[in-house]
């Protein structure tokens, strides 16, 4: 069964991204009842035990066990973040329980994200989830550069950043992040460009890097977590979310971080001063976990 897509996009100038998200929440809610439309139909010919939902707001029913996952129990938008957040819990609270993947304790990656405070809904905390495993690898990288995230920002970034790099000591794996049918490499001197990296390419690259440098968005930093790396943080202007979360890391001493606008590449040297992603094993009680099925 395929889903419909949120074709969610971003504006280029960070300041209107709130005024972007409501012009688009037509479009968000008719996705929706889509999603709704489409798992009733699902359901009637195929039986299930019960529903999983990684982020996706319609796809649950009230006859079936539902799950939603996100770490994002608190939505942040600037001065209306009371406003997305209630909204964001309301629809999770329809659901049966909501899976956090992230530390329970006051040790975590989320912060009050994920940790809010007089939540309805049963919550579940699962420990950051990453497709990545830590290995013993010789470095072959003294920097990995990995981009992602909405254009234009992403863009503007790789431009910038390729420019700083000519001026960088060692040697540079860089991937753009970008959607291809062919992967290509590239050789700028020390620096090693590829287009994309496959899911194994790039949990090996990590592992042969002595520090990352990327956007702090949720999942790289579950990743980087998982592999117990260090980090510099260049968090995509105009998103909440990966500010306050390059804010959080600051703040607790585990990564640096740079606004777009302000980075230079001698502020790489601060990661020295930083003890980077170091977290106790998240065990989980799976059979406890999927009782509610």
């Amino acid at each position: 069964m395929e889903l419909p897509s949120y074709n969610i996009t971003y504006s280029k100038n960070p300041k209107n991204f709130k005024v972007k998200l409501l012009k688009d929440s037509p479009h968000l809610l008719k996705t929706i009842k889509k999603e709704k439309k489409a798992i009733k139909a699902f359901i009637k010919t195929n039986p299930i035990a019960g529903i999983i939902s990684d982020n996706r707001f319609g796809v649950r029913h009230k006859s079936i066990p539902s799950v939603f996952i996100t770490h994002q129990l608190q939505v942040l938008s600037g001065n209306t973040t009371w406003l997305s957040s209630k909204m964001h819990q309301h629809i999770i609270s329809k659901f049966d329980e909501c899976w956090i993947p992230d530390y329970k304790g006051s040790k975590n990656l989320s912060g009050i994200l994920g940790h809010p405070e007089n939540f309805e809904a049963p919550l579940k905390y699962l420990g950051p989830l990453s497709r990545f495993k830590k290995q013993d690898l010789e470095t072959k990288y003294q920097l990995l550069v990995v981009l992602s995230g909405p254009e234009p920002q992403r863009t503007f970034l790789e431009e910038k950043l390729l420019k700083e790099l000519k001026y960088y000591q060692g040697n540079v794996c860089f991937v753009k992040g970008t959607v291809a049918p062919i992967q290509t490499k590239t050789q700028q001197e020390h620096i090693n460009i590829y287009n994309y990296m496959t899911s194994v390419e790039l949990e090996t690259a990590i592992n042969q890097s002595n520090m990352v440098l990327g956007r702090s968005g949720y999942t790289s930093i579950m990743d980087l977590a998982k592999l117990e790396k260090k980090a510099f943080f260049i968090p995509t202007p105009g998103q909440f979310e990966q500010e306050y979360l390059a804010k959080k890391l600051k703040a607790e001493h585990i990564a640096p971080y740079a606004n777009q606008d302000e980075f230079d590449i001698e502020q790489l040297t601060e990661i020295e001063n930083y003890n980077g992603f170091k977290f106790e094993a998240f065990q989980v009680n799976y059979n406890k976990l999927f009782g509610l099925f």
